[in-house]
């Protein structure tokens, strides 16, 4: 996948990707990490991509030229109407607290894209007339930050975390809290026993599908009890395991 990040702090984003996973995967060519400086396409001799909004008021505006110059150089041309189906093409997300709420089902959705590019906000926003080459505005909370890199950031880890390659063991991801609709069952490790605190005793019985009968309950019981407003989206089948 190739992800281009639009942005007028790019070394914002430099630290957070030299390591980890997200480092590895852009090592092996899995991913490939673009970031672009917004103020290399200003044609203001000071480099200066914002401005005072028309009609007044408080705080600055992104302006439209060099966000949309920065689009144009990485193939975007206009709005992508149909990128539900069109994975190959570049599908252009800003970064706002107007958009929709991130979730496991749009982490989904994307990363079966093969380009995505990522707006940066700043300030009071960007000029309207860049929305003609946006396809859609994502939120990672109903909250407001002093800028999209943070938020890009959120969606470049979600997402990359779901591309083969990138996460060694495939079954890591699927029992990810919300990849199923419930969270995360609990886990344990070695010492079994430490003074009072001991292991649940299946785990250390080495009978598989008791564990995973054990861990489907325990996913179950975690949800209902700290977000029982996900129990309506999953499967009815597991309240029998509860039984």
């Amino acid at each position: 996948m190739r992800i281009d990040v639009l942005t007028i702090f790019p070394k914002m984003l430099e630290s957070p990707f030299s390591e980890s996973l997200i480092a590895r995967a852009i090592k092996n060519k899995i991913i490939e990490l673009n970031i672009i400086d917004i103020r290399s396409f200003s044609k203001d001799r000071h480099k200066k991509v914002d401005d005072n909004p028309f009609g007044g008021g408080a705080g600055m505006v992104l302006k439209l030229e060099p966000i949309v110059s920065a689009l144009k150089s990485i193939g975007v041309r206009k709005k992508n109407k149909f990128y539900k189906n069109s994975y190959k093409k570049p599908l252009v997300i800003y970064m706002s607290p107007q958009g929709k709420t991130l979730n496991a089902s749009i982490i989904k959705n994307l990363s079966k894209f093969n380009h995505l590019a990522i707006v940066c906000g700043h300030y009071e926003g960007i000029d309207e007339r860049i929305m003609n080459f946006i396809d859609t505005e994502i939120s990672i909370g109903d909250y407001v930050l002093t800028g999209g890199e943070i938020p890009a950031m959120v969606l470049i880890d979600s997402v990359a975390r779901m591309i083969p390659g990138v996460v060694k063991e495939r079954e890591s991801i699927i029992n990810d809290s919300f990849y199923n609709g419930l969270l995360d069952y609990p886990h344990y490790t070695r010492p079994a026993v430490l003074g009072k605190l001991k292991t649940p005793a299946v785990l250390l019985s080495g009978d598989h599908k008791k564990i995973e009968k054990w861990r489907k309950q325990q996913s179950f019981i975690r949800t209902r009890k700290r977000r029982p407003d996900l129990i309506k989206k999953y499967n009815l089948e597991i309240k029998e395991l509860t039984k």
